[in-house]
């Protein structure tokens, strides 16, 4: 009785916390990966954090981010000589507010990156799991097909669609969207040549099961943890695609801010009003970091070789 009464009021020792007394096994083992993982949790809470700051954009942002002030063109951030705290971040060409521009012009990079590799995604996957299940002619045809958009110059389709259908969203979400999908068809396409060699697999034949079943039921959800990663950092590659593409003016148009664009606008006045570009270029690496971060956390998270 003694022993039980004390356990009911018993705190828990810092060093017993350290070895996890008091946790379950399986909390403790997932406590300590996450603490092995930190670098990727801190990118994730602050991948939420920009996330958030773009759909709050509305409501966060201080000015209109396509308003028009000529008196205040080109002022410095809040901190420097001539800044004023009404524009942290100073002012453009045409005296637009640069925070709000920035804000404003995530949401358009991320929407871009999310659309274009779920449309990636939807097209490789397939693909790979034809390529990889069927025999070796339907192999031979869609590998074929990826050796060709591989080497096809991205900038060169980039041209050849925008030049057709002209700049817009949807059109620069396609072109990178066809360009992303080979690199899910090769990977997919291996995965699946080993598992179809599986027991598992077998057995689903010898037992009558369909094809369709086969590659739905049981070799997909075996591939999600892979293609899940990939397109965690193939986010971040679309979004430097993206702002390559508006830098060159064949993405998103002016006066729509997109990080791309607003770095190609700064360049002409990086020796006098360097603002204008340093923090479009600045959000964009913090951006792709972090996404680079998260994907690599997440690959060592889902493999179950790695022992974290």
């Amino acid at each position: 009785m003694k022993a039980a009464s004390g356990g009911m009021g018993a705190a828990v020792a810092p060093d017993d916390l350290e070895r996890g007394g008091g946790l379950p096994a399986e909390t403790r083992g997932s406590l300590r990966r996450l603490w092995r993982l930190k670098w990727g949790v801190a990118a994730a809470a602050l991948m939420l954090a920009i996330v958030g700051t773009t759909v709050l954009a509305p409501w966060l942002a201080p000015h209109d981010p396509i308003a028009v002030n000529i008196r205040l063109r080109l002022a410095p951030p809040a901190w420097m000589d001539g800044g004023a705290s009404k524009h942290l971040l100073g002012t453009d060409q045409v005296g637009r507010d640069l925070l709000s521009r920035v804000i404003y012009g995530g949401r358009v990079s991320l929407l871009v990156g999310v659309a274009a590799v779920l449309l990636s995604a939807t097209i490789g996957v397939p693909l790979g799991l034809t390529a990889g299940y069927f025999g070796p002619r339907v192999d031979w045809i869609i590998m074929t097909l990826i050796n060709v958009m591989l080497t096809f110059p991205f900038v060169l389709l980039a041209l050849a669609v925008i030049a057709v259908l002209g700049p817009s969203l949807p059109n620069m979400i396609a072109v990178l969207g066809a360009a992303g999908w080979p690199i899910y068809a090769r990977v997919v396409r291996a995965e699946t040549l080993s598992i179809r060699e599986r027991d598992f697999v077998v057995a689903s034949r010898a037992l009558g099961m369909g094809h369709l079943r086969i590659i739905f039921r049981q070799i997909l959800p075996n591939l999600v943890s892979a293609v899940v990663v990939i397109a965690t950092l193939q986010v971040a590659q679309v979004i430097i695609l993206e702002s390559f593409l508006s830098f060159l003016g064949l993405g998103i148009q002016p006066p729509t801010p997109a990080w791309g664009n607003m770095l190609g606008e700064g360049r002409v006045y990086m020796l006098t009003s360097w603002w204008i570009a340093a923090f479009p270029g600045l959000a964009i690496f913090v951006t792709t970091l972090v996404i680079n971060l998260m994907g690599n956390a997440l690959r060592d998270w889902l493999d179950p070789h790695m022992k974290l």
